[in-house]
């Protein structure tokens, strides 16, 4: 059955409620560039006596990352939305910083700590809005990141003995 409602999206959620979720997952999708683009950074740039234990941890939590904005960006079109492709976009729009040079272990892994503690406040309030506009998938989604995360800042900071 096609969508004759010209008020609802492709998966029959209301266009108005929508806008606001699709600017807040684009919000999301810059905050994990962002980060994806800060842990690249440590994976590449780190060193001293836990450089064998944090190289490849930060590589697996790159390589996650990118899934995630895979699925965040499909995410957008499903709902009617285009996601932000341009880095001029993302800096603009994210709530994580560049974390610049940073080579000491400890220190990257308090700023993975960080970015994923930003990554889980940013999705808690994309799944209320979302709750709110009826859109279980966008909710659900953001969701098992949140879950996922939370481990990983119990096992950084196991790390860090915090």
């Amino acid at each position: 059955m096609s969508n004759t409602n010209s008020s609802t999206n492709q998966i029959g959620l209301e266009k108005a409620d929508m806008s606001e979720v699709i600017a807040k997952l684009n919000s999301l999708l810059s905050s994990y560039h962002m980060f994806y683009i800060n842990v690249r950074g440590y994976h590449w740039n780190v060193k001293g006596e836990h450089f064998f234990t944090l190289h490849p941890q930060f590589e697996e939590l790159y390589t996650n990352l990118q899934v995630e904005i895979d699925e965040i960006a499909e995410r957008i079109l499903t709902l009617g939305g285009t996601p932000l492709h341009a880095y001029s976009d993302f800096a603009q729009h994210t709530s994580i910083s560049e974390d610049k040079n940073v080579k000491d272990g400890n220190t990257c892994v308090k700023g993975v700590v960080l970015g994923l503690q930003t990554l889980i406040e940013e999705q808690r309030d994309v799944s209320a809005l979302a709750a709110q506009a009826d859109d279980q998938g966008s909710a659900d989604l953001v969701d098992e990141y949140v879950q996922q995360q939370e481990k990983l800042i119990w096992m950084y900071n196991a790390f860090l003995a915090q």
